[in-house]
């Protein structure tokens, strides 16, 4: 695949995440603009575009491996564009709800369409999986900061309109340069690198599909609440959206890191004992998080993020692992389908929590979901070996 697509790649990888949070991002201050007294009253307007990103998976990894996936790509580019600009333009709650749902159904197509089709000639998997998930979470560093700055200066519809038109160019550089694909997925003979029988093989995605529906569930309360819970926390950034996103976007360009050490580590060693000691590791910084005031707070949620971002490769990785490439996109858009619908609700869930119970009772709950995660993990078989075929 040519540098140039693949950097296309990454970079829609980083857009789709960072479209997905400037509605957290922002909704203090849009919040604010449509006259509501508490974020937390519209921060369920926002669960739809979660639940489309996970449901609109099934049917985005259908057509990427029988229609093809350069033509999905071009459909996210475009589509993610459009939706955010009519974003901007909602004037009420349920306007708003409706493009973020929108938005939601673009963004579906990445992650069973996108991923498959970055690795599909990769000698290395887990380090290109590394590496996209650096990229995907750099997006959400950027979503910190740059919509912390464009809210606070030019106000929230900017903050929507800016990334949505330099999506709308990354689409038309991807139609330029990305080569157009000579059969679907679906006709290719390539095999999986570790060939299973269907008994193990069943057993590898259902705890792949449960553990990344855990996984998903922190992921979602986390990067949609920490700016949330640091400015409660940290009393002076309060007032301070700027300094704010740029402490949350270092906590994330950080952690992204993992991602990359995580994805190497992939390619020489089992799956199933480096997962379980990345899930294990998130448990006593979510419930440090818990407690942690001021700038220790800030302190706690570095940590998490490090060992949560970490887990992230994993399930990507399984599928190149362990399924052909002519059904990378179905498996991984019943797989998202699944565990993203499950997640979503934490948006959902993500103000009336805390309103009732605080940011303390939320972040040690995330850590008992951690435990949840790693008991899952047990279940995974090992892998061949040259001892043990």
């Amino acid at each position: 695949m040519h540098r140039s697509v693949s950097l296309l790649l990454n970079i829609a990888h980083a857009i789709d995440h960072l479209f997905l949070l400037i509605f957290a991002t922002a909704v203090a201050a849009i919040a604010q603009d449509f006259g509501l007294a508490r974020w937390e009253d519209l921060m369920p307007f926002g669960a739809g575009a979660f639940l489309l990103f996970g449901l609109g998976s099934l049917p985005a990894g259908k057509l990427g491996d029988q229609w093809g996936r350069r033509q999905m790509m071009l459909v996210f580019f475009f589509g993610m564009g459009a939706s955010a600009l009519l974003i901007a333009t909602s004037r009420g709650p349920w306007p708003l709800a409706a493009a973020l749902t929108l938005m939601g159904a673009f963004a579906s197509i990445y992650h069973p369409v996108g991923i498959p089709m970055l690795v599909q000639h990769a000698t290395k998997p887990g380090a290109a999986i590394g590496l996209n998930g650096l990229a995907g979470n750099l997006g959400i560093a950027a979503a910190a900061v740059v919509t912390g700055f464009l809210v606070e200066h030019a106000g929230w519809r900017v903050a929507f309109v800016v990334p949505g038109l330099a999506c709308l160019l990354c689409g038309a550089l991807f139609w330029w340069r990305a080569p157009r694909e000579s059969e679907p997925p679906a006709q290719r003979t390539r095999r999986a690198s570790v060939q299973l029988a269907p008994g193990q093989l069943a057993r590898v995605l259902a705890v792949m599909t449960l553990a990344s529906a855990s996984g998903g569930l922190i992921f979602n309360l986390t990067t949609n609440g920490n700016g949330l819970m640091l400015g409660e926390r940290w009393t002076a950034l309060a007032g301070d959206p700027s300094t704010l996103g740029l402490l949350l976007g270092a906590v994330y360009a950080v952690a992204s890191v993992a991602q990359v050490v995580v994805g190497r580590l992939i390619d020489r060693y089992p799956l199933k004992p480096l997962w379980l000691a990345i899930v294990l590791a998130q448990v006593p910084m979510l419930f440090f998080a818990a407690v942690a005031p001021g700038a220790w707070a800030w302190l706690a949620l570095l940590g998490s993020m490090i060992f949560i971002f970490g887990a992230i490769p994993f399930t990507d990785a399984t599928v190149v692992r362990y399924v052909d490439d002519r059904l990378r996109s179905r498996v991984s858009g019943v797989r998202l389908a699944i565990s993203l619908a499950i997640s979503s609700t934490a948006v959902w869930a993500l103000g009336p929590a805390v309103k009732a119970a605080g940011f303390g009772t939320l972040f040690a709950g995330m850590g008992g979901v951690a435990l949840c995660t790693a008991s899952i993990l047990l279940l995974l078989p090992g892998e061949p070996t040259k001892d043990n075929p």
